[in-house]
């Protein structure tokens, strides 16, 4: 009888990926690339009918190559879980949100390892994927899937690999980013190893599913801290009439000891903004206060803020109050050349401009419409003349596919959160930089 090395190593090993988001789905299709069989686990009925139509809703992953696969029967999608019980190896792909309180809601990850935990098996290998706080796998889901009588280490395996994905990152992506492996013995890291190893260049062991975990959270929490000191510099910059760009680009080119962060209207994205608060919820159960994530916290939550009130001092400057202004907004996607809205701080910033009696409206090629609590905005399409009445332009995101020199030329005045018209030929003085 093969072991669950032998048969991960040949590739007979039959693969579940519990949630296909853009997580999961990219992980999945890397596996069935690789020649093998992968059952994709989500209990949106729609998605499953999605994928299994050989259609791809997550930007990284195109269509044809999961028609590819779904096609030679590599690949299926359901939202029986009863079929857990044919697979050999498990990654557990799910959001893991903050609460209202901002404590971590492992909803969705205790949902799914009770799922696993009714169909497990013996030789059957674990991996905990979604950003958590250190202990969450060896506390929490260690002790319910050892209720089965099942022993970890020895019955089966559990480990913890964070994922890595950048999306709308053409450059790194699933199969070239490094894995960050650790299990709970180091029979179950090393089956974990071997696993990745088959579809990503190079898996990265450490000593235990809480160093694995606290990986993740160190990577996010360095951009956090980094972006709310740039984002500080900025609001001194504004203070001391410095360009914060020019000090940036400056800095840059030193040749070591500096590593160019960028300002901008707040932090977006499921990860950035929120794993930090893992780490501080988790340490304040130890009893300690981690002041320097708090603080970096609050300084990205507010400049959504800052930005609203720059805008009323550019529009102020040319006689015109923000109440009844007409702005538009350039991006309302987290980043550049995505469709992602997670956490985005453009949704902010035209809440509160909106507040304060601004007439919004938004444009985005990536996303077509957005709800508010006031209701659906759609993006509208731009016209030179619709610039041209416009009291003031603002970009919030960068997408590549704006025509900024055109966008300039025919906007009375422009507010640039991102620095993407730094290129622009002539219209500089209508141009206000964050």
């Amino acid at each position: 009888m093969k072991t669950l090395e032998s048969k991960i190593r040949d590739h007979s090993a039959v693969v579940g990926v519990i949630g296909l988001g853009y997580v999961g789905l990219p992980l999945a299709i890397e596996f069935t690339e690789e020649g093998f069989k992968v059952i994709g686990f989500d209990l949106s009925q729609q998605k499953c009918k999605l994928v299994n139509s050989g259609k791809s809703d997550i930007a990284d992953v195109s269509s044809e190559r999961v028609s590819a696969q779904v096609k030679i029967k590599n690949l299926v999608a359901t939202d029986d879980f009863s079929k857990l019980k044919q697979v050999d190896c498990v990654a557990i792909c799910v959001p893991t949100p903050l609460s209202k309180t901002k404590d971590p809601d492992v909803t969705y990850i205790l949902s799914a390892v009770k799922q696993v935990k009714k169909y497990l098996h013996k030789n059957m290998l674990v991996v905990l994927e979604s950003t958590t706080y250190p202990g969450t796998t060896e506390e929490l889901i260690r002790p319910l899937l050892e209720k089965t009588g099942l022993k970890v280490g020895t019955d089966f395996f559990l480990a913890f690999s964070p994922e890595r994905i950048d999306p709308g990152n053409e450059r790194y992506t699933t199969k070239n980013t490094p894995r960050i492996v650790g299990g709970t013995t180091p029979k179950c890291r090393k089956i974990a190893k071997v696993l990745y190893e088959q579809v990503i260049n190079h898996a990265h062991m450490v000593s235990s599913t809480q160093a694995a975990e606290m990986v993740k959270l160190l990577e996010n929490t360095f951009r956090s801290v980094n972006i709310a000191l740039v984002n500080e510099v900025a609001l001194m910059c504004d203070r001391l009439k410095i360009d914060v760009w020019e000090i940036i680009d400056a800095a840059s080119t030193k040749p070591f000891g500096f590593m160019p962060f960028y300002p901008g209207p707040g932090l977006g994205g499921h990860r950035i903004p929120n794993n930090p608060h893992y780490l501080a919820w988790k340490l304040k159960s130890l009893n300690y206060y981690s002041r320097f994530i708090e603080l970096a916290g609050d300084i990205n939550s507010h400049m959504p803020e800052y930005v609203v009130e720059r805008v009323s001092r550019a529009l102020n400057a040319t006689g015109t109050a923000l109440k009844g202004a007409k702005v538009i907004v350039l991006g309302v996607a987290y980043k550049r050349d995505i469709s992602d809205l997670r956490e985005s701080p453009a949704l902010d910033v035209i809440r509160l401009l909106e507040n304060d009696g601004a007439k919004v409206s938004y444009t985005d090629p990536y996303v077509p419409v957005v709800q508010f609590d006031t209701g659906k905005k759609k993006s509208v399409k731009l016209t030179a003349n619709m610039l041209q009445t416009a009291d003031i332009v603002v970009i919030l995101t960068d997408h590549t596919n704006f025509n900024y020199q055109w966008i300039v030329d025919n906007a009375r005045l422009v507010f640039d959160t991102r620095n993407a018209c730094s290129r622009i030929r002539n219209g500089k003085k209508k141009i206000i930089r964050l």
